[in-house]
């Protein structure tokens, strides 16, 4: 296990007012400005796309068929593999090359997207983020290897990887109507997620030494080319998702021979992968109205602890997808059932190690069964064969699988928070099949077409689920908070995903809070619910836009909702930047970690919306509603009765310790930490154009050292900017762009000479903590257990 430490840094914000274009006929007004029509806003319809929201009678996209072949080595964490790609050009143009994603180069030190944030010298860190900080040239191993790229003769193919992204360049041009086969072998060490963070990687458990693998984003896959946008090759940064091109998946996966794997799509060899007794369990959960175990609890546990050598090969087979995931491991209890939808059979089945056992036997699966059922009724008849849910302490999305979170206390007692939070989690990823995975948006460009729209299902899905379910995201009051912080810290929902402060407001509640206005206030459910059910009808396997939904809302409603989408969802300089200020510290690598902390705390009382909005109420009302617990008696646990004052707990105030979460640096890494030098840079951008900014630091010795910083520092705040650096000599002087590449138009704040007062601050090492979503703590199932 690597055992390197996840780094806390207390960093200052920087804050960017960002504007989507906002176009007015006579600004100068004082009335008439926010209900005009919505006009050059909005692309112009075209034969692809149309003024009523619909794909035209020319519309066109891409297709990509993938034959892949990989083998997983747990041992060392190494993923290799292979692919065969058919890719068919559907467009009217001619292609002289094609772009593919890779993702994983977003943990390479020297091939990642490169956009930096502003960084702060901390008052309190760990040995991790100074890692982190330092400026190396020399390889850290991660992201994709490309071993080869060959046409469907074996005879090889030029291509080119510009950070994330790769182009490969055709031997001839690809024509309208044509089709080009090409082979690609890769290999990549795998991360370690809970270190490196991302998607994809793998969970390492000390306790019993196996891994857990989720695996995302693994393969070279093929960007989106599109009639409105061309190639969508935005570098992938780990904050916007992505652009992606359906086609059918067949993936042959070895893994070891004890592993349970889940993936997208069907398997299709389960009688060469299941000892008879899974085979028939999961056969007999075909029919199963309640979940099936076909990996017990006993039997995972077992499997812990005997490794086998040997390894097996799992075939899926997905049509019509636009990605494919999935997980290994030996830890895994596997439960499935099946869920009608407008006469199919959705398997629903759940993944999960023991340290989830408690929640995720009772729930997952049978959330899974209710978010695509209600998602169906609001949209389509979810058209997949299979929905899955990976318990992984994480909470990411893929066609037919789904990475989430949710673990129990060691004695299996759960609070009510993190039942709940695994209940959302279920229902708002697995909910992402239907929006992007099938209404295939662009993530990249427009985070709230997909969080946004799914983040408002996800609402009426948990209203569904419990009426006292403390809904977060969807009533107009939940966002009163956000609306009122200063404008500086606002951006329009229409905001490219990178460029973001407060992603999780503006990308899903603001959005889903909006649809839920037009929804309850504005439209009524009736009208509402028929236009929302036809845009996902039209775009259902297509790549709608914006505009497409806009106009779509309003072509089958009838009501004109221009002023509402300017209102809810949508303002030229030379170059200056200054170095204002120099900081500098040394790490005191002897501070001592401090004593607990020790507070009087309350249990949690019961977690119910402390408003019933209208959304609560009028689906008591409605006769024709019933709500999942009450139907489902084995849905009502502790909390269920806890919420309507049928548990009583004693909630005498009673002393916990808070531990200080730190420990002190091992003598090793005090040698090595002392000597260093910790200096921030504080730039401002006086002219206004955003440029890179380029930093040449002169040393005591006569020494130099370069750093180019990109632009993208700016795009969280155009005025303010701040680089941490660590370095291993005391700087003499700076200069900003000592080559004039920026045309500067004031040269005379671009240097900075002498030395600087030295701070300090603690350096500690952190302890291991929690898994995302797992229970921590005194919790109020705990105490009516105990009685103490």
């Amino acid at each position: 296990m690597n055992k390197s430490l996840t780094a806390l840094l207390l960093l200052g914000s920087s804050l960017q007012y960002a504007n989507a274009q906002n176009i007015q006929n006579n600004p100068g007004s004082n009335h008439g400005n926010k209900f005009e029509q919505l006009g050059t806003i909005l692309t112009t319809p075209n034969e692809q796309r149309t003024a009523s929201g619909a794909p035209g009678a020319k519309y066109w996209q891409q297709r990509a068929d993938y034959d892949i072949k990989c083998s997983l080595d747990e041992v060392n964490q190494i993923l290799t593999g292979s692919e065969k790609v058919t890719y068919f050009n559907h467009s009217p143009d001619e292609l002289s090359y094609i772009w593919l994603q890779l993702d994983e180069n977003e943990h390479n030190n020297l091939r990642n997207a490169n956009y930096q944030s502003s960084t702060t010298l901390p008052e309190m860190t760990t040995t991790r983020a100074i890692e982190k900080a330092v400026i190396t040239q020399t390889d850290n191993g991660l992201g994709i290897q490309i071993q080869k790229i060959t046409d469907a003769a074996g005879k090889d193919i030029s291509y080119t990887i510009n950070k994330t992204m790769m182009r490969v360049d055709l031997p001839v041009p690809l024509k309208p109507g044509q089709q080009f086969v090409f082979n690609v072998n890769w290999k990549y060490k795998i991360s370690d997620r809970m270190v490196e963070g991302g998607r994809g990687g793998y969970e390492y458990f000390p306790e019993d030494g196996n891994y857990l693998f989720t695996m995302a984003q693994w393969f070279p896959r093929l960007c989106v080319y599109s009639d409105f946008q061309g190639w969508q090759h935005h570098q992938f940064t780990g904050r916007g998702e992505f652009a992606l091109t359906f086609g059918n998946y067949k993936v042959q996966i070895t893994v070891p021979a004890d592993h349970i794997v889940g993936g997208t799509g069907e398997c299709i060899n389960y009688s060469g992968v299941l000892n008879p007794t899974q085979l028939s369990r999961y056969n007999q959960a075909k029919t199963a109205k309640e979940p099936v175990e076909i990996v017990t609890l006993d039997e995972a546990k077992k499997a812990e602890g005997v490794k086998n050598k040997a390894t097996k090969t799992w075939v899926f087979q997905a049509n019509d997808v636009r990605d494919f995931a999935w997980t290994s491991s030996r830890k895994f209890i596997w439960d499935a059932m099946a869920q009608p939808v407008e006469g199919k059979s959705v398997m629903c089945m759940s993944f999960y190690g023991k340290e989830a056992y408690n929640l995720y036997k009772p729930y997952s699966t049978k959330a899974i069964a209710h978010t695509v059922k209600t998602y169906s009724d609001f949209t389509f008849p979810y058209p997949y064969p299979v929905a899955q849910s990976v318990e992984a302490a994480n909470g990411m999305e893929y066609p037919m699988i789904c990475f989430n979170y949710g673990r129990t206390e060691k004695d299996g007692t759960y609070s009510e928070s993190s039942k709940n939070g695994m209940l959302g989690v279920i229902i708002h990823e697995v909910g992402h099949n239907f929006f992007p995975m099938i209404v295939n948006s662009d993530e990249r460009q427009w985070s709230w077409m997909d969080e946004g729209l799914n983040s408002f299902l996800e609402y009426l899905t948990e209203e569904l689920w419990d009426n006292k379910f403390p809904v977060k995201k969807g009533p107009a009051y939940t966002i009163v908070d956000y609306m009122k912080l200063p404008k500086d810290q606002l951006e329009p929902i229409m905001t490219n995903s990178e460029n973001i402060v407060r992603f999780g407001p503006n990308a899903y509640s603001k959005p889903a809070t909006g649809l839920n206005i037009l929804r309850e206030t504005i439209m009524g459910r009736e009208l509402f619910d028929y236009a929302f059910k036809q845009y996902a009808k039209r775009w259902a396997f297509k790549h709608p836009t914006p505009a497409d939904f806009f106009r779509t809302m309003e072509d089958a409603s009838g009501e004109d909702l221009d002023w509402f989408w300017r209102g809810w969802f949508y303002g030229t300089d030379p170059c200056d930047i200054a170095l204002d200020e120099v900081k500098f510290a040394k790490a005191d690598v002897n501070a001592k970690p401090g004593s607990p902390n020790v507070k009087m705390v309350k249990l949690d009382r019961p977690q119910v919306n402390v408003f019933e909005d209208i959304s609560k109420i009028r689906n008591r009302e409605d006769k024709k509603i019933s709500f999942y617990t009450d139907r489902d008696k084995k849905t009502q646990d502790f909390y269920w009765r806890y919420d309507r004052g049928l548990e009583k707990v004693d909630d005498t105030e009673r002393k916990r310790e808070i531990p200080f979460p730190y420990e002190t640096l091992s003598e090793e890494d005090k040698a090595k930490y002392a000597g260093k030098f910790f200096y921030e840079l504080s730039f401002s951008n006086k002219g206004g154009l955003v440029m890179p900014v380029i930093v040449e630091f002169t040393f005591a010795d006569g020494s130099k050292m370069m750093d180019r910083i990109p632009a993208q520092i700016w795009r969280l705040d155009e005025q303010k900017a701040s680089k941490f650096y660590v370095l291993d000599q005391e700087i003499a002087s700076i200069q900003l762009d000592p080559m004039r590449e920026t045309a500067d138009i004031d040269e005379s704040n671009n240097t900075w000479g002498g030395k600087a007062k030295a701070s300090k601050f603690d350096l500690f090492k952190q302890k291991s903590a929690a898994a995302r979503g797992q229970s921590v703590g005194s919790n109020p199932m705990q105490q009516a257990r105990t009685g103490q």
